[in-house]
């Protein structure tokens, strides 16, 4: 019955390994209705990416595939998985939605790249308590929000640079779905959050002015400004000890 048992666990491991590794596929996608100039498509290409990167790392802990599938490391996968959706594709968005002034555009993209690479590399890169250190690269949230914001080029600028350079400190980040303190508050927010994102991508290009709307990039602003101030208490705190 054990054999059994870990066989199937074995196969389930292989199949979560396949799943992750799919987010490079859809990834691809995504850039390439970027180059197409289908930008509500690639955003929503992203999405999935980004909901594919949200449940298979609660289904890999578990079913504990690293103990039943010992060929793959999936903490690389992941990491290989994530540089091409959080980074690679979104700057692609970037490059070719008219967001950054033409003076900085190759320094912009440089200081991206180089930073998230760096980032990905840190050894340090989550607390015991799964807050990340620095900003963790999440330009595939980052960058659509500037898109569906209407972001201004110099605001852009500003916080292209803010963000980039702030993942290379010990400021602390919450793990959405790992970190305890407020989690009951921190998880909903991050689903109506997506659910936002979702809803302003699907209707991107479209003429409204409606009150949904308008609450969606309510809550793209706000859900940032939230996890902003506890990152800040959290890393104050961190300080004075």
């Amino acid at each position: 019955m054990n054999d059994l048992n870990n066989k199937g666990l074995k196969r389930a491991g292989w199949a979560l390994h396949i799943f992750t590794a799919s987010g490079v596929i859809f990834a691809m996608i995504a850039l390439q209705a970027v180059f197409d100039g289908r930008i509500r498509d690639g955003l929503l290409w992203l999405l999935l990416c980004q909901v594919i990167d949200g449940i298979d790392g609660p289904i890999a802990r578990r079913i504990d595939v690293e103990i039943h599938v010992l060929k793959i490391d999936g903490n690389v996968l992941d990491l290989v998985v994530d540089y091409v959706t959080c980074v690679i594709v979104p700057v692609a968005f970037l490059a070719t939605t008219n967001l950054l002034p033409n003076n900085f555009e190759a320094v912009l993209i440089t200081l991206i790249l180089m930073t998230s690479a760096l980032w990905f590399a840190r050894c340090d890169q989550e607390t015991d308590d799964f807050w990340f250190n620095g900003f963790p690269a999440s330009w595939n949230l980052v960058i659509p929000s500037f898109i569906l914001l209407n972001t201004s080029q110099t605001q852009v600028l500003i916080f292209t640079i803010g963000f980039a350079l702030l993942s290379l400190t010990n400021f602390k980040v919450p793990h959405l779905t790992k970190v305890k303190h407020l989690r009951s508050v921190t998880l909903p927010l991050a689903i109506i959050y997506l659910f936002s994102l979702t809803y302003l991508s699907w209707n991107y290009g479209e003429n409204l002015s409606s009150q949904p709307q308008m609450l969606a990039q309510a809550v793209l602003i706000a859900f940032p400004i939230y996890l902003l101030v506890i990152s800040t208490i959290r890393t104050l705190n961190e300080r004075k000890k």
